[in-house]
């Protein structure tokens, strides 16, 4: 738990990439976290939940991941119902949010302009990403929330390199890897993305994961 928190300070103190600080840092009052965003969860979870980076609305806005606009509903509402999650919601850093055997992060820490980081700042961003994974060795599956978190995951750890889908599962060394369509607040609009879709989702990770761990850490 020491070393998570480490890295969340290392996390939070980046500014390696002129382009996302540039966007991330919008004067919208002290409230306002306009900072990388590290993950957060149980570190002894044998769930990772990997999405691609802060939302313009959410976590740019909260300094937590998946929090604080649509994408967040859904997913710790999913969460919840899955018995990961004390609550369904998660709208502040501070909301008493607390995750059981599930960790959530992104692979870019930063809000990216337009959702799209660079090649270059996913690349940078990596080694934070690495860091997390290796604090974390009771991860049994990776659950890539969209295309870019399934490659992100999947590069240089499988060849060749498995096509995303909702719903595709991949074995990696001993972790498996699923699949699902984003949770954004499009996604959800046209259908793409429902409730139920991810209810099943989060079953099937169940199941791979086993039961039990009724342990709770604070974020």
């Amino acid at each position: 738990m020491a070393s998570l928190t480490r890295l969340a300070t290392q996390v939070r103190g980046c500014r390696q990439c002129p382009r996302l600080v540039a966007c991330r840092e919008v004067d919208r009052g002290p409230a306002y976290w306009a900072r990388p965003v590290p993950g957060f969860g149980d570190p002894r979870a044998r769930l990772l939940v990997v999405g691609l980076a802060p939302g313009a609305n959410g976590a740019n806005r909260t300094g937590r991941v998946f929090t604080g606009d649509a994408s967040g509903e859904l997913l710790f509402g999913a969460l919840h119902r899955a018995g990961f999650a004390n609550q369904p919601t998660s709208t502040s850093r501070d909301d008493g949010l607390v995750l059981t055997d599930v960790y959530v992060t992104n692979i870019v820490k930063c809000v990216p302009p337009a959702n799209q980081p660079s090649r270059a700042e996913v690349a940078r961003c990596s080694s934070f990403f690495e860091r997390e994974l290796s604090l974390l060795p009771d991860v049994r599956v990776v659950l890539a929330v969209g295309a870019v978190a399934w490659h992100g995951f999947a590069r240089d750890r499988v060849s060749p390199r498995p096509a995303f889908a909702h719903g595709a599962t991949v074995a990696v060394g001993n972790r498996v890897l699923v699949g699902t369509y984003h949770v954004s607040r499009y996604n959800q609009n046209t259908g793409r993305i429902t409730a139920s879709m991810l209810d099943d989702i989060l079953a099937r990770v169940r199941t791979l994961i086993g039961r039990g761990r009724s342990r709770r850490v604070a974020p």
